[in-house]
């Protein structure tokens, strides 16, 4: 049986990451995500009736028409957590396979919104939901593993695929938080027994792989967030506060915050409600007794008149909008464009870092600049990555001992970083370190 990785998208940028896995004439897809900034798409995004061709043309979806050539039956599309980056284009893609979608049970609930979002095509795709620790009897050469890991999402696993020949192990993405706020660990153990038993190859993120030293705990955005809002307890100006909506963890961190300092916290956006409303009634998160949520613009509008009314003093706003992008509720209330008025001594606190690329740099500028016209009160990057640096990706390499590592999800600068840095371990291009980009195929024996 020969094995064979195909790289389809996220192997020259950050975003549509997609990877098929051939196993004689088996084939596992791995993820069919959404370039979000190639669109001008935000995660209050409407792109239900754009057609995938369109979609695949501007590179904002992986381009999987390579698929047709590559010879076997697809068993499953695998999914290792619920962001657009790897989820968003399932709605366009994913009824081109005869095959089940299978995810943890809060990505599977996400992808299940989004089929049903879909206005251009029907997905029938079965979905099976598999939780963390857990297996799945693909065939009788395949059996999928999830292994607990830990991101800037919940239920967050590493895919692993058990071959006759060793595990193929998917690490997008992750981070090595021993101290998480919401759930467990990595499986720190299963991993070392995964590595003992043969890990073929390990297809893994580039996006912090020149950040030194190890990625710190959702704890620490814990503390400096928890510092920054009750240190203003007794103030009587506005607080808000922008993070993103699919950041479960710190969400809860901010409205815990909101309660401690007698405020209610309340949720706004459409993006917003999806992630913490699905989060609540799957029983994975609960925020305090106080908090509301609206994600209908109509309502927002409304809520953020009484909150007007009654005083911004008793209310924190937990809003989308800290990449500046147009429409979102930080956008409007910057520019004035809704009923609540931001005024001198108002903070906005930015529980978030600006995804590095030109326009979201210019957009975030022009949201600040507006903020500052009146006399708003910035807090910026309150925030810890969702995504491994060094010293968490020499740990992964030591407990997997892989023979093949394949970077991924980056730019080819980041991945031939990456290259460089399995170069120090030992590994060899292109041997043993394999520099992938979209549309190429790498046979492994």
């Amino acid at each position: 049986m020969d094995i064979e990785i195909i790289a389809v998208g996220g192997y020259d940028e950050v975003g549509r990451n997609m990877t098929a896995v051939r196993c004689g004439k088996e084939i596992v897809i791995f993820d069919m995500g959404l370039r979000l900034d190639q669109v001008m798409i935000h995660e209050d995004a409407e792109i239900e009736n754009m057609h995938s061709l369109d979609l695949i043309k501007i590179k904002a979806i992986p381009d999987d028409t390579m698929m047709n050539s590559v010879e076997g039956t697809v068993k499953a599309i695998v999914c290792s957590h619920g962001h657009l980056d790897h989820i968003g284009a399932i709605p366009k893609l994913a009824h081109r396979y005869n095959a089940p979608i299978i995810s943890t049970p809060y990505t599977t609930e996400l992808i299940r919104q989004q089929i049903s979002g879909e206005q251009k095509f029907g997905v029938n795709n079965k979905l099976f939901a598999l939780k963390s620790g857990q297996r799945f009897t693909l065939s009788q050469n395949l059996i999928l593993e999830f292994v607990r890991t830990q991101h800037s999402i919940i239920d967050t696993v590493t895919p692993v695929l058990h071959t006759p020949h060793g595990a193929i192990v998917y690490a997008l993405d992750f981070k090595f938080d021993r101290t998480p706020v919401i759930g467990e660990p990595p499986d720190f153990a299963r991993f070392r027994q995964i590595g003992k038993e043969g890990v073929l190859a390990l297809i893994v993120e580039s996006t912090n792989i020149d950040r030194l030293g190890r990625c710190p705990s959702e704890r620490i955005a814990k503390d400096l967030v928890r510092d920054t809002i009750t240190s203003y307890e007794d103030d009587k100006n506005a607080i808000i506060v922008s993070t993103f909506s699919s950041h479960i963890s710190r969400v809860k961190t901010i409205a815990e915050c909101a309660h401690e300092i007698g405020r209610k916290p309340v949720l706004l956006g459409r993006s917003m409600e999806k992630y913490a409303v699905t989060a609540e009634q799957m029983k994975l998160v609960s925020f305090p007794e106080t908090t509301s949520v609206f994600g209908n613009r109509r309502t927002v509008d409304r809520t953020l008149r009484r909150m007007m009314k009654a005083g911004k003093d008793k209310f924190l706003p937990i809003v989308t909008g800290h990449q500046g992008e147009p429409g979102s509720i930080l956008t409007r209330l910057a520019l004035g464009d809704t009923p609540y008025q931001l005024a001198k001594g108002d903070k906005v606190i930015f529980s978030a870092t600006v995804i590095p690329n030109p326009l979201n740099y210019g957009q975030r500028y022009m949201v600040e600049a507006r903020l500052g016209l009146s006399g708003v009160r910035l807090f910026e990057d309150l925030h810890v990555s969702g995504h491994a640096y060094r010293e968490d990706h020499y740990e992964l390499i030591h407990l997997l001992n892989p023979q093949h590592i394949i970077p991924a999800h980056g730019s080819m600068k980041m991945t031939a970083s990456y290259t460089q840095f399995a170069g120090e371990l030992g590994y060899t291009a292109p041997s043993t370190v394999h520099l992938m980009g979209n549309g190429q195929r790498l046979k492994l024996n």
